[in-house]
């Protein structure tokens, strides 16, 4: 078993019932960690993007900002978006991880979704989703394609897109912008389902 090293301040979850999105990454960055904000380094393209897509209208307008910084995620549980990670420790690489950590991390975070039954639980790309699918929903697939995923946890639809680390170079700012807007369509079409979406 790898050595996963002492226990570091990380990350506080930041999730209520009621949500609408749930961001899910990987896990906190040491920057991150450090400055105790969700995507601090400002080289990273999640508060970037996210600010030039739909999805942030709101919370935008009501903080009078026509840009969403790291220091606004505390704020952001009241417009229906939360954060959390499928593993809580800090490391200055994801790939610093060990798979047992996602082996424990997967129950708490599938115990947290079930608590607070977000509409959407959105994954910032495939190597935090796929250990959570094999894991929590006993499916295990080669070809997991970006979008709306067919597995369901209750009530809670899945969602995955690009992660917007700058060292994933797959995707431009205007492509991880253009996946906040499909996740916002999204959205607007699970709000207009039967009420009882959210029964378990």
């Amino acid at each position: 078993m790898a050595d996963i090293g002492p226990p570091l301040d990380t990350l506080p979850d930041l999730l209520r019932d009621g949500l609408d999105i749930v961001f899910v990454g990987i896990n906190p960055g040491l920057y991150s960690a450090q400055r105790g904000h969700y995507f601090a380094r400002r080289t990273n393209r999640f508060w970037p993007a996210l600010s030039r897509s739909a999805l942030s209208e709101p919370a935008r307008r009501a903080l009078g900002v026509t840009e969403l910084l790291p220091e606004h995620d505390r704020r952001m549980p009241e417009f229906g978006i939360g954060f959390t990670d499928v593993v809580k420790r800090p490391t200055g690489n994801a790939a610093e991880l060990a798979k047992s950590e996602f082996a424990a991390g997967v129950p708490l975070l599938l115990a947290k979704l079930v608590a607070h039954r977000p509409l959407v639980a959105c994954f910032h790309g495939v190597t935090g989703y796929r250990p959570f699918e094999r894991i929590a929903l006993g499916v295990q697939r080669d070809d997991i394609a970006l979008g709306l995923q067919p597995s369901t946890l209750g009530s809670t639809r899945i969602f995955l897109i690009p992660n917007p680390s700058p060292a994933n170079a797959h995707f431009t700012p205007v492509q991880q912008a253009g996946w906040y807007d499909a996740l916002a369509g999204c959205l607007a079409e699970l709000r207009q389902a039967p009420s009882d979406h959210r029964k378990l």
